[in-house]
């Protein structure tokens, strides 16, 4: 699984984790001289139509905290010790000069941590455009009609905030980049699914997380020589057992955690990481209204997640993923003090408790460091799946 030093992919994954681990946005930065005078937004998890800010000609840029690599300092003094860890370090990177690089901020209305967090940048920054993001959590008519209003407001927003308008072809010209982001996330997926060990879930994620701060044009080549790299390496199957990793959609984990598992014995062969490159499961429309195509995608081809509120049985999402990964077991992975994920999870678990699916449960923050009870918790379920079939 470990890339050959010196090689075109060995690079690739390089310049990708370096990305990763770049919480100073210096990416950002360099783009916006490269660019005098454009902006760049920031977007907290999980999910934004980034391109509404591709259109008005502003970087989209996604805000996942500072994982392991930033020491929280002043961001302790904002929140209470029984929220999750990510507004913390959201906090910390703001007050040290991290984000001075984006010029506005978007919080979706994913719970009520982000939703508290979105006014504790209004009163930090009260000079810097922050806009709340309501998502709808009707999926019919009326969820139609609230979000396109939504959507609307929003681009007469950033056309305030560059001052220039953009017409619906500049919509439709970024929808079709973002398409095939999406297409390239997915191919990517599905490779991983049908051949884990070309594809180990530490290089795709670092992959991912480079469109962050990386223009969707340079992101796009980036996935497409990374296929084709990965493709080729010549790496070798192992026996290992598939997992599908459920519950982290918004604080993100660390990426030494991501290694741990595939080191203790896991293909990771899904996920619900980044769940926001993914969301829609399908081609945003092109024809007729652009905003309106945003808007039925979103209501129509939304995968099952914790924030989203659809009238089905909890689960059923998860099994067909099972399912269609040909997964072994499940690792319930969320973080700690997550509403939405803790919520959700008793009635996954029961879903897979029903078909007889093997899982265990753990929990961590962004900044964990020490892995060796998660790694001995994930072998022992993977040497168990492997010897016995069940854990």
């Amino acid at each position: 699984m470990v890339v050959a030093e010196g090689t075109a992919l060995g690079a690739l994954v390089e310049r990708a984790e370096a990305l990763y681990h770049d919480v100073a946005f210096e990416a950002v930065r360099e783009w916006k001289e490269a660019n005098p005078g454009r902006k760049a937004v920031g977007c907290m998890p999980v999910w934004f139509p980034r391109e509404l800010i591709h259109a008005a000609g502003m970087l989209p840029v996604s805000v996942m905290g500072g994982g392991d690599d930033v020491e929280i300092i002043k961001g302790d003094a904002y929140y209470q010790s029984y929220i999750c860890h990510l507004p913390r370090s959201t906090i910390e990177m703001a007050l040290n000069g991290s984000l001075d690089g984006l010029d506005a901020m978007i919080f979706p209305s994913i719970c009520d941590v982000i939703r508290n967090l979105s006014g504790m940048w209004q009163i930090i920054f009260p000079d810097r455009p922050a806009w709340y993001f309501d998502m709808p959590q009707s999926f019919d008519d009326i969820g139609r009609e609230f979000f396109g209003r939504e959507l609307g407001l929003l681009r007469d927003e950033f056309c305030a905030l560059t001052g220039a308008t953009f017409d619906d072809d500049a919509l439709r010209a970024s929808i079709v980049l973002y398409n095939e982001n999406r297409r390239l996330v997915e191919r990517l997926y599905e490779r991983r699914r049908e051949r884990p060990w070309l594809y180990p879930t530490q290089e795709l994620y670092v992959m991912l997380r480079a469109g962050d701060q990386l223009p969707v044009e340079k992101h796009n080549e980036l996935l497409e020589e990374y296929l084709t790299l990965a493709g080729d390496s010549g790496r070798h199957p192992i026996d290992n057992a598939r997992v599908v990793v459920v519950g982290s959609f918004c604080e993100q984990p660390p990426l030494n955690l991501i290694r741990t598992i595939e080191r203790a014995g896991c293909y990771i062969v899904d996920d619900d990481f980044l769940l926001g490159n993914r969301l829609v499961a399908s081609d945003v429309p092109t024809e007729g209204d652009p905003v309106r195509g945003i808007v039925d995608s979103f209501i129509d081809d939304a995968r099952e997640a914790s924030f989203l509120f659809k009238e089905h049985e909890k689960g059923s999402e998860l099994l067909r993923r099972i399912e269609v990964a040909n997964a072994e077991g499940v690792l319930f992975c969320a973080p700690s003090f997550c509403d939405p994920a803790l919520l959700d999870q008793p009635m996954l678990v029961k879903a897979v408790e029903s078909k007889g699916i093997s899982y265990t449960c753990f929990k961590y923050a962004e900044n964990t460091g020490q892995f060796q009870v998660i790694r001995e918790q994930a072998g022992t379920f993977a040497d168990s799946i492997k010897l016995w079939g069940v854990a």
